[in-house]
């Protein structure tokens, strides 16, 4: 069955007052995923949408959804720090806006075998790219727990980023963690005793690792001095 239902994009507000697209240019979506930024820019005069995104599933409803701006839109397989060389193969020197909306998306969360959210119990990937990468399961197993340790505190400001790291090899040394569920049971139970929280005691831990897994700071890096330098 067809999902007809339009993707609500957030800001778009503040997206319509600093792009200005009401004047006509052309934009870059570094993260264009369902297509909801791309089709307001659209809808207020964007002359054309250049849209990237990691995530297969993502473009191909991006391409259902912009569907009525076919002539104006050009969408690539490609990370945000990949920037610079999607414009060049597009022979685009410089553009007049540049939007991206970092972190995860409904589809990630909402999706079934993705693996971002402990809510379901399922095979513990995060990759937005699953043509590509290490699977989160993968960097668990293989990683030091003080690396781990650091990665959690460093991506998830999580206080307690060392006990929850030493939870996590310890049982790993009696059997894979290869699900959310798995993961999400370790952490909590490595601080069923904090104390009440009004979120899951698993949020930073997932939050950490989703971020490791993608590399999302590093290429945000390369991608801003990219956007910068394009801008006319």
């Amino acid at each position: 069955m067809t999902n007809t239902t339009v993707h609500q994009a957030v800001l778009t507000a503040e997206v319509l007052t600093f792009l200005a697209p009401q004047r006509g240019g052309l934009f870059v979506d570094c993260t264009v995923g369902l297509g909801g930024h791309a089709r307001v820019l659209l809808e207020h005069g964007a002359s054309r949408v250049i849209g990237l995104d990691r995530d297969r599933e993502a473009l191909s409803q991006a391409h259902t959804a912009l569907s009525a701006w076919a002539e104006h839109v050009e969408l690539h397989h490609a990370n945000y720090k990949d920037v610079d060389a999607v414009l060049n193969t597009s022979q685009i020197s410089s553009v007049d806006g540049v939007l991206a909306d970092l972190g995860v998306s409904s589809l990630h969360l909402d999706g079934e075998g993705r693996g971002f959210s402990f809510r379901r119990d399922e095979p513990l990937d995060m990759r937005m790219d699953q043509s590509a990468g290490q699977t989160a399961a993968d960097l668990i197993r293989n990683t030091s727990e003080q690396a781990l340790a650091d990665i959690i505190f460093k991506y998830g400001e999580e206080r307690q980023s060392r006990r929850i790291a030493r939870a996590i090899v310890e049982a790993r040394r009696t059997s894979p963690v290869t699900s959310t569920g798995d993961l999400a049971s370790i952490v909590r139970r490595s601080l069923r005793r904090r104390g009440y929280t009004r979120i899951d005691p698993a949020t930073r831990t997932f939050q950490a690792i989703r971020i490791w897994v993608n590399q999302e700071l590093e290429g945000l890096e390369v991608a801003l001095e990219a956007m910068c330098r394009r801008l006319r």
